[in-house]
């Protein structure tokens, strides 16, 4: 399986990662580590390195509570750090961005993937994505990462959450993309309780049977401190589980800020699944 990311190619024969570069000073796990420009670009050369197979590039904060920036401030963040790493590496570089002043504006600057939280329902925002010739990710949120965790309620989050990203997929496909340029993401810790979390990690298998491949976003969430009940900086080894469990069950972008730890224990993972397909 590949995906084209506006002329790079993201193989997904194999879970890959997606390295978090946040280019902000609020982020929750790394926010203001690498504001300037010169530093986010020499960690994201540092990601690939490591292994990432495409880095997430973000200029605001969608942490539960985070303050509204402006289109200009947000683009201020993220523009000199594309058309830089654009130069500097070959993988796709993603987008992360709701906002279709920025959408259209990083994939002129090389942008191949724009990965948005709200799922392209902003106004313009689908058609700015067909016009790119991007791939896109489509992720789910309830309410907005100003009111997200205030009271997360659902009938049933999995089924209702495949539902959801299943309309956006047809609203894309209808709008022009292609579906082969589609990724979907359930939205870890965006609107969602630990036991929502809990249930949609337990059945990533059924958003597999959307037809696109599935990204997930488990990287020192707050899941992870509720269960360990350790702080931001002490998740690593909750963080990887995950990546585990999910691409146990179909999942094949994991996106994550440890770059190099989370590429071993997906090879490993990979070895042995390959040995045992190989017997059976």
């Amino acid at each position: 399986m590949v995906i084209d990311c506006a002329g790079r190619s993201l193989v997904l024969d194999q879970p890959v990662v997606m390295g978090v570069l946040n280019v902000t000073p609020d982020s929750f796990s790394d926010g203001g580590r690498f504001i300037a420009a010169d530093i986010a670009v020499e960690r994201g050369i540092e990601m690939v390195a490591d292994g990432a197979a495409i880095l997430d590039i973000g200029g605001e904060s969608t942490r539960p509570g985070a303050e509204l920036i402006s289109i200009q401030q947000e683009l201020d963040r993220v523009l000199p750090v594309f058309e830089e790493l654009v130069q500097a590496i070959d993988v796709p570089i993603s987008i992360d961005t709701r906002h279709p002043e920025v959408m259209l504006a990083a994939t002129a600057a090389g942008a191949g993937m724009i990965n948005d939280v709200n799922a392209l329902r902003a106004p313009t925002a689908l058609a700015v994505a067909v016009e790119s010739g991007a791939a896109v990710c489509l992720m789910h949120m309830q309410a907005t990462p100003q009111t997200m965790q205030d009271a997360p309620c659902y009938a049933d989050p999995v089924l209702e959450i495949v539902q959801f990203l299943r309309e956006r997929i047809a609203a894309c496909e209808a709008a022009g993309l292609s579906c082969a340029k589609i990724v979907v993401d359930p939205g870890f810790g965006f609107g969602k309780t630990l036991s929502h979390n809990l249930q949609l990690l337990g059945h990533i298998d059924q958003f597999i049977e959307l037809g696109v491949p599935v990204l997930v976003g488990l990287s020192r969430k707050k899941m992870f401190g509720d269960i360990l009940q350790k702080p931001i900086d002490q998740r690593l080894c909750g963080s990887l589980a995950g990546a585990v469990i999910a691409a146990e069950r179909g999942a094949r972008i994991i996106r994550c800020h440890d770059v190099g730890e989370t590429v071993d224990v997906l090879k490993v993972w990979s070895a042995m699944a390959q040995q045992v397909s190989e017997i059976n």
